[in-house]
């Protein structure tokens, strides 16, 4: 296993960690061995593919309504229900804008809760962690923010959506498929995008520029990025995926950073 230390020496941080795998084996770690931390938004992740595994077991469905009038499942899993950042007030009608919003992963997590007739936190538990043995994982507080954990543990989860066991390929190729396309919308701290694509809880390179990952990235790329200075790509078309965490919140540090940092992994790892 290849050591990345010298790929984040240069970042603006007091401590971090970064690991990158492919679909089934870690191909190098570095930085703070054992460092561990929230993930923040990365917890979308989490949250949105305990969703699909509730649409498998048809504990519900992805078109059946939640949340405001009009809306359904799948238009809160995609930011298009309406709500705004952290507020319920309805700032635009069901699938019209791409509006990334915290509290629409709330309420999809209390529509859930509802179905399932489970706390939500028990849900992911058990639908996810504990399947998927992430010792170092769990859920403190908002299902769209809350959850701490390692990389290691963020390395099994993205060999999850590499190569899915918990749900079928053809959901997980779903989900990271562009829900309601050409919707523009904002993505938190990097910019406002026409189109701003997203999947169910994935967001969806595509073209964006400026982006948080690497400029060798492929536009299906899919993943997330996390205020607490955290990350989780996959890129399906080089095979790898690459996770970091850090002490430090995201700001334009990370922006000048982790596009780096992907586009060296991508060079050093990307099979001919």
């Amino acid at each position: 296993m290849d050591d990345l230390s010298e790929l984040i020496e240069s970042w603006p941080v007091d401590n971090a960690a970064v690991g990158v795998t492919d679909d089934s084996a870690t191909l190098g770690v570095g930085g703070e061995g054992g460092f561990s931390g929230p993930i923040a938004s990365v917890t979308k992740l989490f949250t949105g593919l305990t969703g699909l595994i509730a649409v498998e077991e048809e504990t519900m469905s992805l078109d059946e309504p939640a949340g405001p009038d009009g809306s359904t499942v799948r238009h809160l899993l995609a930011h298009t229900a309406g709500y705004g950042f952290d507020t319920a007030d309805l700032l635009a009608a069901p699938g019209k804008r791409r509006i990334y919003s915290n509290v629409g992963i709330e309420v999809f997590a209390e529509h859930l809760t509802t179905r399932a007739d489970m706390p939500f936190a028990d849900d992911l538990r058990m639908a996810v962690i504990e399947p998927l043995g992430l010792i170092d994982t769990a859920l403190d507080g908002s299902p769209a923010h809350g959850i701490h954990s390692t990389v290691d543990d963020l390395l099994a989860f993205a060999r999850e959506l590499m190569s899915p066991t918990l749900v079928s390929s053809a959901t997980m190729d779903e989900a990271t498929r562009v829900q309601f396309p050409g919707l523009r919308g904002v993505l938190p701290g990097v910019g406002s995008f026409d189109p701003n694509p997203w999947g169910l809880t994935f967001e969806i390179r595509d073209g964006k520029k400026p982006h948080w990952t690497g400029t060798r990235n492929h536009p299906d790329t899919f993943g997330h990025f996390g205020g607490s200075g955290s990350f989780l790509w996959v890129d399906p078309a080089a095979g790898l995926a690459a996770v970091s965490l850090s002490d430090r919140g995201f700001d334009d540090w990370a922006l000048r950073v982790w596009p780096k940092f992907s586009d060296e992994v991508l060079a050093r790892y990307t099979r001919s």
